[in-house]
């Protein structure tokens, strides 16, 4: 099949064989409070708040609520449990109040701190070679803790029959890996009637891509906060507008590498391993590797501007004419829509928006090759975080300069994509449409001024 479609199924092909390797299998996040065997038996996932009330009911901070009225037809055993997330699982999940969120409603929403959520703060999201010494000392140490303290609130569902509960089987992931995984599970190709659609999935070639990638960003920059206690901490964006090679790709700051790709292990990510590691191994049994079996993982890989047909990073002029397109989305929104800002901007369209070919987001994850090049594992990699907090910022400089809303997202028959679709695997349930509104709704803001322009790259 010629043409971007044909090299999508090409890059793809061998990555989705081996994930098809667990069809069987689940991997996702759930709260630790909501795995037990009365939990799953009774579909309620209410946890005891402080005040020894599900969902802090007593305490004014939520309550339980009943989805079933809400629900839609049960999910057959041969299509994705994922569609009808999370109430496949929990039919009776926390609602709650103000500014309180969390699984259990013991957590503030975006931008709130406090007992009482009442606190509103604002963060700066700024360029990581514009951090001090400190600071980005600060950063590597945090993400190191991130990689090897185990999740307190969210353990790793691992199963050979996901529609079976009897088998479920749950590990301690840490939070980075919670992170990772999370991602790893929304690649998932989609099941519908025991078949697998290999290049369908929650989080990409869809209006969902830019909200998914921004709550989940929010979702580590939170939890980080959380373990640190440090309510200021934000996660850094990586300008790669106009680079000639990865400037950031150094021992000082993201990793050199060596000739295999191998980070070097002067990196402040040399330790790091990817989980889960679906790729050269062979799995006859009817589990997926998993997280307690380490040496079934392979370290972070890594080879910037080797892939012949992405050489170069998007230029400013193709930021410059991604903004341009004025329309969110466009049928058949997927990775075919022309005149779509969403697909310029995840790149399967060109910045002029008619010319199907990798470009912006895409061609960041092929230029750097290795593990970011692999999709499915690709947030096994820092650099991710830092590629998807530019994504971010161009989108939201697109909300911004279209004054867009909620009401902006576009009805559409794609799974898992429609407005009011909740994004996986996230608790609580937060609607596709619920982040095309302003970074400051969520507690940040972003550097305009930067360190980069044209004129000083081109210098």
């Amino acid at each position: 099949m010629p043409g971007l479609r044909g090299q999508f199924y090409t890059d793809m092909l061998g990555i989705c064989i081996v994930l098809m390797i667990c069809l069987s299998a689940v991997h996702s996040q759930f709260p630790r409070a909501c795995t037990t065997e009365a939990a799953f038996r009774t579909k309620t996932c209410c946890p005891l708040w402080k005040d020894n009330s599900p969902c802090g009911s007593l305490s004014g901070r939520g309550r339980c609520r009943d989805w079933t009225p809400l629900r839609r037809n049960k999910i057959p055993q041969v299509n994705d449990d994922r569609l009808d997330w999370p109430r496949f699982y929990y039919e009776n999940t926390c609602e709650c109040h103000g500014n309180y969120s969390g699984f259990d409603c013991g957590d503030c929403k975006h931008g709130y701190f406090g007992d009482k959520c009442d606190r509103k703060k604002m963060i700066i999201r700024r360029e990581i070679r514009e951090l001090s010494f400190l600071e980005k000392k600060r950063l590597f140490s945090y993400l190191a803790l991130a990689k090897t303290t185990k999740s307190k609130d969210f353990v790793v569902l691992i199963t050979g029959d996901r529609h079976h509960r009897e088998t479920y089987r749950f590990i301690d992931a840490s939070l980075y890996d919670v992170f990772a995984w999370m991602h790893y599970y929304a690649m998932k190709p989609i099941l519908i009637n025991n078949t697998f659609d290999l290049i369908k999935n929650f989080a990409h070639q869809g209006p969902s891509f830019p909200g998914w990638h921004r709550l989940a960003i929010l979702f580590l920059e939170r939890q980080i906060q959380l373990m640190t206690g440090d309510e200021d901490f934000s996660i850094p964006y990586y300008d790669w507008r106009g680079e000639k090679n990865c400037s950031i790709c150094t021992d000082d700051l993201l990793g050199n590498n060596n000739a295999q790709g191998i980070l070097t292990p002067y990196s402040h990510f040399s330790f790091w391993k990817v989980v889960p590691m679906t790729l050269g191994f062979n799995y006859p049994d009817a589990y997926c590797p998993t997280a307690d079996t380490e040496y079934k993982m392979e370290r972070l890989h890594r080879k910037p501007g080797t892939t012949p047909y992405a050489l170069n990073m998007p230029t400013f002029l193709d930021v410059e004419n991604t903004l341009k397109l004025k329309e969110f989305d466009t049928p058949p929104f997927n990775e075919t829509s022309l005149l779509s800002f969403r697909n310029a901007l995840e790149g399967f369209l060109a910045p002029d928006g008619v010319t199907l070919k990798r470009s912006m987001h895409n061609l960041i994850h092929i230029y750097l090759g290795g593990t970011m090049s692999q999709i499915p594992i690709s947030s096994n990699d820092p650099i991710f975080i830092l590629h998807h907090s530019y994504v971010d910022k161009i989108f939201e400089q697109w909300i911004a300069k279209y004054n867009a809303s909620p009401s902006t997202y576009p009805e559409n028959n794609e799974l898992g994509q429609s407005p009011t679709d909740c994004i996986i695997p996230f608790f609580p349930c937060y609607q596709n449409k619920d982040f095309i509104r302003k970074s400051t709704e969520f507690g940040y803001l972003w550097n305009y001024g930067g360190v980069r322009t044209a004129k000083t790259q081109s210098s």
